[in-house]
């Protein structure tokens, strides 16, 4: 063959190479009934971070308190359903001013009631409050025994208190007590103060923190949840610090369900109604002003599934205990949690060209939970997207696509699909060979 006919076959096999590689080629090979692909095409945004669900710009932010969940849109803006969505079981009215339930475990939202609406947070800003203190702590920057002063500013602060005096040292530890237990917002200044400076500092750092946790729709102004114009959360940023703080900080996740504690002679009890009502509630934070109502972020743990539930508004604290139990109730009884992608379950083989195999095994980069409506676990789809062709070489955990699980065609989480086992380029032979075979097709 003449060097000019070599160069054309070559340019006529690179050219339609370059066509086949924007055809759809065949995803599985052996892989699992389970597993279905939107061939060809391109990875779609991940959901957002478990602890930083996405927001939903569609909600109503003027539902009325009790109203029902079917009211608002029950999908977020990345098209990730409410597991209610797909439960036979609706969610119980609540009567609240905005509300919402976790599934702790695999960060999903169950159900929700104006999850996005703007809300005081009253005292459920000491979750963010404990969550910097707690950084500082295991960060060195401070230690429970260590004697912090009281300064005039925190001695004076109106509202809840702790009962702490000037020119009196008092612990990190009893401080700590003192906000999570009590709800001194005394103690948070004082704490605040040794942590950031100053209160307006610390405030700082609290909306830092917000930010790197992806609290959109969060702002805070002090350390106490004191009313401020400009102090506002949601409910949905609320199930997150307090998610971050049970999993980020799980060694300091005792105070939470401390029921009371002794300063100054003053025996204190925690505000929180369920830690007597129920033995499996193991926290986490009242909250009362006049403009915000009752407050309440509740958790507790059955078996190996915790729930969490947010709720903001409701008018007495009777009825923020009552409403909170009774959607923990709901959430427990109506849903499971199970761990797919673990090493039981197989990877998706994917075909692979020019590699020294011709399959690679992809998946999610870990084991994920997923909440599913009770008895439905067997009906959750792994649903892969992601652009063909795959051409080696194929790195350990190189991202080549979207994983979405999906129920009753409803998206429930993504989840980025990654390479499990790297695949080596193939030697010269073996690519021309599967170029062939791509041009062929």
């Amino acid at each position: 063959m003449t060097n000019s006919r070599l160069t054309r076959f070559s340019l006529s096999i690179v050219g339609r190479r370059a066509v086949a590689g924007s055809l759809i080629a065949a995803l599985a090979i052996g892989a699992p009934a389970a597993w279905a692909q939107a061939p060809g095409k391109a990875a779609a945004k991940p959901a957002a971070p478990a602890a930083a669900p996405a927001t939903n710009p569609t909600q109503s932010a003027t539902t009325p308190s009790g109203a029902s969940p079917s009211q608002v849109a029950d999908t977020d803006v990345n098209g990730i359903s409410q597991v209610v969505a797909v439960s036979p079981i609706p969610a119980p009215a609540i009567a609240a001013r905005a509300w919402i339930a976790i599934d702790v475990n695999s960060g999903q939202v169950l159900a929700g009631s104006n999850p996005d609406q703007q809300v005081e947070p009253a005292s459920l800003t000491k979750i963010m409050t404990a969550y910097v203190v707690f950084d500082a702590l295991d960060e060195k920057r401070l230690t429970l025994d260590q004697q912090v002063p009281v300064s005039e500013h925190a001695w004076r602060t109106g509202g809840s208190r702790m009962f702490i005096e000037p020119r009196k040292p008092v612990t990190v530890d009893e401080l700590l007590q003192g906000v999570i237990v009590q709800s001194g917002n005394d103690a948070s200044v004082a704490l605040a103060e040794a942590v950031g400076g100053s209160e307006s500092s610390f405030a700082s750092m609290m909306n830092q923190e917000a930010e790197r946790l992806g609290m959109k729709h969060s702002h805070f102004m002090n350390a106490t949840g004191l009313p401020d114009p400009q102090h506002t959360t949601t409910v949905r940023d609320l199930a997150t610090i307090a998610t971050h703080l049970i999993t980020d900080h799980p060694n300091y996740f005792h105070y939470y369900k401390q029921r009371s504690f002794n300063y100054n002679k003053i025996n204190q009890p925690n505000r929180n109604r369920l830690l007597w009502a129920d033995p499996s509630v193991d926290g986490m934070k009242t909250g009362h002003t006049e403009s915000a109502g009752y407050c309440l972020v509740a958790t507790a743990l059955r078996g190996d599934r915790r729930i969490l539930t947010v709720m903001v508004g409701a008018d007495s604290e009777a009825t923020r205990a009552e409403e909170s139990l009774k959607l923990l109730n709901w959430s427990f009884q109506n849903f499971d949690t199970v761990k797919l992608f673990d090493a039981n379950q197989p990877a998706l083989d994917a075909r692979v060209w020019e590699g020294k195999t011709e399959t690679a095994k992809l998946g999610p980069p870990a084991p994920v939970w997923i909440a599913v409506p009770r008895g439905k676990a067997a009906d959750v789809k792994p649903v892969a997207e992601r652009t063909d062709p795959l051409v080696a070489p194929l790195e350990k955990g190189q991202r080549v696509g979207t994983l979405r699980l999906t129920l009753d065609g409803k998206t429930l989480r993504t989840e980025p699909l990654v390479v499990r086992e790297p695949v080596e380029r193939a030697g010269f032979f073996g690519r021309m060979i599967d170029m062939v075979k791509r041009w062929m097709q």
